[in-house]
């Protein structure tokens, strides 16, 4: 029975990827289909002009200048279609997502993030769910192509290298502060990776205003119908602070585990260490931000290099720096 579930959650996790790897292909589609709204738009105004200009014989200035002043006929757009099918795909994607570590966990007779693969089972899981409940509060679907790439990149990349057999639990992990404290990690993770990805669109959309602002022709037509670079760099930090606050509760949970396990609420562990690592840059994030007004690239940079610090903590800590927190399984 262990060996059917486990089978039955990789076959589930293997559909996800699928699914997930055509949404992300439906999510490209509609930004290259923005680049092509945007060039239409663009061309509608001179078309107009000249069109005017023959129907006038040529027609005079004022006439050619009034004509290219008129606002641009409407443009079809097409971005809808594929943004709905992206969308759709991705809870499709999820509801495998979801049943490939559910059945793990049902596997295990325990929560399914025991270790790095499971773990990263969970995070992903979490991030889309995260991506797809914030869509009722504010529109970020633009992230699509973002959000379904980094998910399948993470889960064939812990698939392939992190992968272990379903054990039962060290005798240290066998607590209900398991469930406590990985549960807000993972919701952490999932808010700070949608910042993350703010960020990274604040800062091709700064960059692409910029070069509007110096008079650059054909910067990044797709990201017109975006936000702009002050909206895109409020929404980060907004949902940064959200997933701040659940990383608080993370740091705060382990030290109260860590007493329990070991008799002692902080010990330096490698794993402890990054963990503050981690919550030191995002709090100076807000803080600088908040305080001492650091906007725009500074702030996306400082956002991304603190994101970094995470995958640091889950790739590179846990793998090579050894400790009380050794539990990747491998």
């Amino acid at each position: 029975m262990l060996t059917e579930l486990e089978q039955f959650s990789t076959i589930a996790l293997y559909s996800a990827m699928i699914v997930y790897s055509i949404a992300f292909v439906f999510y490209v589609v509609d930004l290259a289909n923005r680049s092509g709204d945007v060039a239409l738009r663009e061309n509608a105004a001179p078309a107009a002009a000249k069109l005017a200009a023959a129907g006038n014989g040529g027609g005079t200035t004022a006439t050619l200048e009034r004509a290219a002043a008129a606002p641009a006929a409407p443009v079809k757009k097409r971005r809808s279609r594929a943004i709905r099918i992206g969308f759709s795909l991705t809870v499709l994607g999820f509801l495998f997502h979801l049943a490939a570590t559910v059945l793990r966990g049902i596997g295990a007779e325990r929560v399914p993030w025991a270790n790095m693969y499971e773990f990263a089972l969970t995070a992903t899981c979490a991030v889309v769910l995260v991506f797809l409940v914030v869509q009722f509060v504010v529109d970020l679907r633009f992230l699509g192509a973002l959000v379904t790439g980094m998910t399948i990149l993470f889960l064939g990349v812990t698939k392939l290298n992190f992968y272990v057999a379903i054990v039962p639990l060290p005798p240290a992990l066998d607590s209900y502060w398991l469930v406590i404290h990985i549960l807000v990690a993972v919701l952490a993770v999932a808010f700070l990776t949608l910042s993350f990805g703010l960020s990274i669109v604040q800062l091709i959309q700064a960059k692409r205003e910029a070069r509007i602002a110096s008079g650059e022709p054909g910067a990044a037509n797709y990201m017109a119908s975006l936000p702009n670079a002050v909206r895109l760099e409020d929404l980060s930090y907004r949902i940064a602070i959200i997933g701040f606050v659940f990383w608080t509760f993370t740091l705060i949970a382990g030290s109260i585990w860590a007493e329990a396990a070991w008799s002692r609420y902080w010990g330096w562990d490698t794993k402890e260490v990054w963990t503050f690592v981690i919550w030191v840059l995002y709090a100076g994030f807000i803080h600088a931000r908040a305080t001492r007004g650091w906007r725009g690239t500074r702030s996306a940079w400082l956002s991304i290099i603190a994101y970094a610090a995470i995958i640091f903590n889950y790739a590179i800590v846990n793998v090579f720096f050894k400790g009380l927190h050794a539990y990747s399984g491998l």
